[in-house]
Formats: structure tokens, sequence, C-alpha cells
């Protein structure tokens, strides 16, 4: 008998920089949820379907939770740019001085430019305080395998 698995993977990078280019703080961490794995499915079959181009930021603290298909509290949500490398797409996003500033807690990757949409992953973080004159980078990779 042969078994073939498929998994689907994720990891975020957040870099917090001040207005000098400084690194100020950097976190990982994701987690791909049931929405977006269903979401993904059903783009086998159906060309129809609005791709993942959108992250979220927002400040609840919330745990995370594979049933989850919004943030807790958004914020802000900004188009992404994308790549794709044999089974991994890349999508990166840089919040520039003035947006997106607080305490954030919490980011996601959408499929809609709007709150709604289809939520295809959702990580919390420990604070990372964004001043105003402070840029935030998200590299965010989702990889089949």
């Amino acid at each position: 008998m042969i078994t073939d698995t498929i998994v689907v993977t994720g990891q975020v990078k957040l870099v917090l920089t001040d207005a000098q280019g400084n690194v100020k703080q950097t976190e990982k961490a994701n987690m791909v949820v049931t929405a977006g794995k269903a979401f993904m499915a059903n783009a086998l079959a159906n060309s129809s379907t609005t791709p993942f181009g959108w992250m979220a930021l927002g400040t609840n603290s919330t745990a995370a939770n594979v049933s989850d298909v919004a943030l807790g509290t958004e914020i802000v949500r900004t188009a992404a740019g994308t790549s794709v490398v044999s089974t991994a797409t890349t999508f990166t996003d840089t919040y520039g001085a003035g947006v997106g500033t607080g305490a954030l807690t919490e980011a996601g990757l959408f499929n809609l430019s709007s709150l709604g949409g289809t939520m295809l992953a959702h990580v919390v973080f420990p604070v990372v305080n964004k001043g105003t004159l402070d840029s935030l980078a998200l590299t965010w990779t989702i990889t089949v395998n």
C-alpha cells in the first residue's frame, strides 16, 4: 500500500526596526488554521477562488486556535507581495511609519483586502510595541510537503 501525506506548515518572521533601521525586536511563530486548509482543498477543483495576498495585524493576545477564522482585534490589513518557489509560497509586507502602530500581538494571512474572507494562518506573539516612527516587516512562508 502506498501512503502519501500532505502537510501544510507555516513560519512567520516579524522584524521591528526603529526610524534609523536598528532592529528592536524579532519574533517567529505560526499556525495554519482549518479554514485555510479547507480553502486549499477547494481550490484544487475551483479555479474561481480568490488567492491569499493580504496580511493583517491585531492587538488581541488570545491564543491562536486551528478553528480561528479572524483575528481577535484586527487594526490594519494590507496587500502582501508573493513569491512561489517549488512547494513554498512566501508573503511579505512592511508596515511603515504610522501604519499599524500600537501594542501588536497577532497577525493573520487572508484572501480578501477587507474584514472577512478566508484566513489561512494566524499567529499570536509576545507584544511588539510598534511606535509611530517604527517599521514592522513580516515574512510569512507557507510550505506544502
